[in-house]
């Protein structure tokens, strides 16, 4: 895969190229802190992390197992609380929001693809693609356009009628990307979306989620621990025991 116009490769430490701040933040993170527990039990999951991700990134978090990466996800996706610090979240600050502004905020501007698909097996991949558009309230002719056009967009028309069970693993997730695109998100977050594909799907996958950041223009942060798929990102976090350690591109 060559490298989209514009875009930096990663080049290791030595290489690190200065963030291009002339673009505007969709996501700000500051002192960012996660612990789990209390007293000397405590285990701190993320240790004040601070960075920024400007509107286009496409962002790889990477690190060890264990070194904080979903964790960070979940907090930047609003799955969970941090423990301290600031998230702003395309201009709003979403740190103290109350749970039911937060659950229309990851219905109305977020995006997840998780490593299990999380398809509904009684419904065919078009119905699981436009159902947060139909939870969200949308006609629902507008629903099944929406959800044609993404599925055209990844190769997928022909399988609209299909249930997840008649499809490949790389079918399934590419399914997962497009339902979680219906809604027309600020920002995509996909957790190790390639851990349970052999390599002809992940290809296929990756290549589908830097086709969604190149030509719909949607900010995207995914968790993997693949080195190769640094190639696909203009942006590297490197995280370790909690903390953002090396370069961040």
């Amino acid at each position: 895969m060559a490298d989209p116009p514009g875009r930096h490769r990663w080049d290791g430490p030595d290489g690190a190229t200065p963030v291009d701040d002339a673009r505007p933040p969709v996501l700000e993170v500051a002192n960012l802190t996660r612990v789990y527990g209390a007293g000397r039990t405590a285990v701190r999951a993320l240790d004040d992390v601070t960075f920024r991700v400007a509107v286009g990134d496409m962002v790889c978090l990477m690190g060890k197992s264990g070194s904080g990466k979903s964790t960070l996800l979940h907090q930047l996706g609003l799955i969970d609380r941090p423990t301290s610090g600031r998230i702003v979240i395309d201009g709003v600050d979403v740190t103290g929001l109350r749970e039911s502004r937060r659950t229309a905020l990851r219905l109305e501007r977020l995006g997840y693809v998780f490593q299990e698909y999380a398809l509904l097996g009684e419904l065919t991949a078009e119905e699981n693609v436009f159902l947060p558009a139909l939870m969200r309230g949308l006609p629902r002719a507008e629903c099944r356009r929406r959800s044609g056009r993404l599925l055209d967009m990844f190769g997928l028309a022909e399988r609209a009628r299909h249930r997840p069970a008649e499809l490949s693993g790389g079918e399934q997730q590419r399914v997962a990307i497009a339902r979680a695109l219906v809604n027309d998100p600020a920002i995509l977050f996909a957790d190790e979306p390639t851990e349970n594909l052999d390599t002809a799907s992940t290809t296929q996958v990756m290549d589908a989620l830097a086709q969604t950041n190149r030509d719909l223009g949607v900010t995207i942060l995914f968790v993997s621990h693949d080195p190769d798929h640094r190639r696909y990102a203009n942006r590297v976090v490197y995280l370790r025991d909690g903390a953002i350690v090396g370069p961040y591109l």
